[in-house]
């Protein structure tokens, strides 16, 4: 099997986890909640870099609908919530090259920097998508007297903030004990 071929089906399993943990309910109220599918696809994107990620990000996104996990508005708002911005996720492999480099020369601390930064690109790129859906499509369903943009703003902020924590405590302690699961 070439090398091109192992990534591909690699890409299809850790997106397949993600989604099967994104089913972990971790929702508070209709707009909250943390993803924890985003700890698979951060890792996958530290391990291959950001090609694949955004390919298994995609992966992720279309499994939604096979299994019938789509909040559905307009065609638009689910592409834009789905495909794209699952999609975006994978821009955490941006920070792999460097991430690998550190990982190979035993730099443990600079490696642990860009688990942070992979993580926090990752995120605001898929949350850029949800908040843009959020003040244009769900702008309507705003609470607290708040105005589309804020209420979006604040909401898909906390949920991405919160996913971004988890997804950094959990890779750094998988990195602390087993760093060769990083390695492609």
């Amino acid at each position: 099997m070439n090398e091109r071929t192992k990534v591909l089906i690699e890409a299809a399993i850790f997106a397949a986890l993600a989604m099967a943990l994104s089913l972990i309910p971790v929702k508070l109220g209709s707009s909250f909640s943390i993803s924890l599918g985003e700890i698979p696809l951060t890792l996958f994107a530290l391990r291959r870099g950001w090609k694949p990620a955004v390919f298994a990000g995609f992966i992720w996104g279309l499994l939604h609908f096979a299994l019938g996990q789509v909040e559905y508005l307009t065609p638009i708002q689910v592409i834009i919530e789905y495909p794209l911005a699952f999609t975006f996720a994978g821009f955490a492999g941006l920070i792999a090259p460097r991430f690998q480099t550190n990982l190979m020369h035993g730099d443990r601390h600079p490696a642990e920097q860009n688990i942070i930064v992979g993580t926090l690109i990752g995120c605001v790129a898929r949350y850029f998508w949800h908040f843009i859906a959020g003040f244009i499509f769900w702008g309507a369903y705003a609470l607290w007297g708040l105005g589309p943009v804020v209420f979006s703003l604040v909401l898909n902020g906390l949920s991405m903030l919160a996913t971004a924590i988890v997804t950094i405590v959990v890779l750094e302690i998988i990195f602390v004990n087993y760093p060769k699961i990083f390695k492609p």
